[in-house]
């Protein structure tokens, strides 16, 4: 019988050649132009790049938050040994002007060249200003409050394949001297932006959240965007000063209310500006873009013999990498408690405490690889600093921790003294102020999350309210309860969470106290929020600083575990268990051997 067509030249084997890519899985980011974006390896015949457009920016008076830059994430067949074509980054838009108020600016395209043809995603749309429909862009910017007795107006389209539309903006209804109109949030690389919410202040009405953004941490790990994650929407503005509305995570600014700015995109994350408040004050203008580039390690399916042997002769074919299992906890630094500086009140939040990942002696949770004789870097997030003496001010977000990029913990927010800080666990919010969000940015339980939760919602009904605690990660953070009494007032943290990791239960990512404390301290390295202080009856000081975190990594007996600095420690665990254990207090590096 007759030999399949193509059979010796494929040394004897049937079915599909498959395209096949040894590019070490080599990543370049570009967060400015460049005439070349990469010359390729000689073993590269895939990349896969991210083209993300500068965000557009926010308007100007019951503005919409500026739309994410358009974002495309797109596998690409190259030659190897090859400079690739030009690279453009787009810059954000800017932010509305005034005289007459005017919608944020569209961000400007990315772009790269591959083999000849060109990739473009469309920068995001400006935010619209008060009742005017946002713009159109990659993702769409929000859409204006509406004037009184009258419908907001609807957020610009998105591109598709590339983003999502703006949110609309909420009536001037009811036609009353304290209706928010709200205007929308900007569209988000994976979500549409928020409605704006119709009500008064106090109350519920607001602008519109910003879409979120998309993760591409599974491609290109968490060393660019916000942990990995690119093109959040901008917050929509609003008339009277309710909290600002969010930006969407990926870089989204969060809108603005009289007294309190729009926040502009964050830099190279294609994130839209914030939408500007109804005081005439501008938005927030649009973060630049980003490309980057991955040159895939790929050699699934069927390849021929001659494909194999010359790239293992050009030292390029894959090659087995040897690791060990583990077991962690990593937590991050405990956010600062808030100060207020007005006699009599206890109207700032406790700090949130840092966020907390583990695998140890968790169902469901499995530990992480990490490779034999390689120093990994280990990282220590500092806990966030207090605020000094006769100043009034939020506090400040702790550190992330991380080991290397596999696993990352985010800082605890601080605690609330205008819109309440997010982070591993939520920073407690001050009189009529909800809390800051935990687990932001979200992690899942299979990679050792959630980090922690929310802060404590301050007191609602009044605007010298009782503030509430920190998040911890073993709770929500105490609401307050009622207006503030005279004297001391305070609310407790959410507690902490018990981990046996190191032989013994240990508690940490303990929520600070809200409300007029003792402006004491986080424990170091537990992660702990640190407690606010008021000019009350409790002290005058600084408020207090968040716990600096801490790192532990367990792996079976065999191992040998060495460390840098000598701060850090590596030893058998006590009791029972051989296992060994490494306990980092300050950054340093981890090299396990056999």
């Amino acid at each position: 019988m007759a030999s399949p067509a193509n059979s010796s030249q494929n040394g004897g084997i049937f079915g599909v050649n498959n395209k096949t890519s040894f590019g070490k899985d080599t990543i370049t980011a570009h967060n400015s132009s460049t005439p070349s974006a990469v010359t390729t390896q000689p073993g590269t015949r895939i990349i896969k790049t991210l083209v993300l457009a500068g965000g557009g920016g926010g308007g100007r008076d019951r503005a919409g938050g500026g739309g994410a830059g358009g974002l495309r994430n797109i596998e690409l067949n190259v030659c190897g040994n090859t400079a690739l074509g030009a690279v453009v980054v787009g810059g954000g838009g800017a932010a509305g002007g005034c005289s007459p108020n005017l919608p944020g600016t569209n961000g400007v395209n990315s772009s790269i060249v591959v083999c000849g043809t060109t990739y473009t995603s469309c920068g995001g749309g400006g935010g619209g200003k008060g009742q005017a429909v946002g713009v159109a862009g990659g993702s769409g910017g929000g859409g204006g409050g509406g004037p009184p007795c009258a419908p907001g107006s609807a957020g610009g389209a998105g591109v598709c394949g590339q983003g999502f539309a703006g949110g609309t903006g909420s009536a001037g209804s009811p036609p009353t001297p304290t209706d928010t109109r709200g205007s929308g949030g900007g569209g988000g690389a994976s979500a549409v932006g928020g409605n704006a919410v119709t009500g008064n202040t106090p109350g519920p009405g607001r602008g519109g959240t910003g879409g979120a953004g998309l993760d591409v941490s599974p491609d290109y790990g968490t060393g660019s965007g916000v942990c990995g994650v690119f093109g959040g929407g901008g917050g929509g503005g609003a008339r009277f000063p309710q909290p600002g509305s969010l930006g969407g995570t990926g870089g989204g600014g969060r809108g603005g209310t009289p007294g309190v700015c729009a926040v502009a995109g964050t830099t190279n994350t294609g994130g839209g500006g914030g939408g500007g408040d109804n005081c005439g004050d501008a938005g927030g203008a649009g973060g630049s873009g980003i490309v980057i580039v991955k040159e895939l390690n790929k050699a699934s399916g069927v390849w021929s013999m001659q494909s194999q042997f010359q790239a293992v002769k050009c030292g390029v074919w894959p090659t087995f990498i040897p690791t060990v299992a583990i077991d962690y906890l990593v937590v991050a630094g405990g956010g600062s408690g808030g100060r207020d500086a007005q006699s009599g009140k206890s109207r700032f939040g406790g700090g949130g405490a840092g966020g907390l990942l583990y695998s140890y002696c968790r169902p469901g949770t499995p530990g992480a690889d990490l490779q034999l004789d390689t120093a990994h870097t280990i990282t220590i997030g500092a806990g966030g600093a207090g605020i000094a003496p006769n100043n009034q001010a939020s506090g400040n977000c702790g550190v992330n921790s991380s080991i290397g990029t596999i696993r990352v913990a985010t800082g605890g927010g601080g605690g609330g003294g205008g819109p309440s800080k997010s982070g591993g666990s939520g920073g407690g919010g001050n009189s009529g102020t909800a809390g800051g969000s935990g687990n932001t940015p979200a992690v899942s339980a299979g990679d050792g999350g959630p980090q922690g939760n929310d802060g404590g919602t301050g007191y609602t009904g009044g605007p010298d309210g009782n503030a509430g605690g920190g998040g911890g990660r073993g709770g929500v953070g105490t609401a307050g309860p009622g207006p503030a009494p005279a004297g001391c007032s305070t609310q407790a943290g959410g507690p902490g969470l018990a981990v046996s990791i190191s032989g013994s239960p240990v508690t940490y990512a303990a929520g600070g106290q809200g409300g007029d404390s003792n402006g004491a301290n986080g424990t170091t390295n537990t992660g702990n929020g640190g407690n606010a202080i008021g000019k009350g009856g409790c002290g005058s000081g600084a408020s207090g600083n968040g716990g600096p975190g801490i790192i532990f990594v367990r792996t079976p007996s065999a191992y040998t575990l060495t460390v840098t600095p000598g701060t850090n420690t590596s030893a058998t665990v006590p009791g029972p268990s051989t296992d060994k254990l490494a306990t980092f207090t300050v950054s340093g590096t981890l090299t396990i051997s056999e």
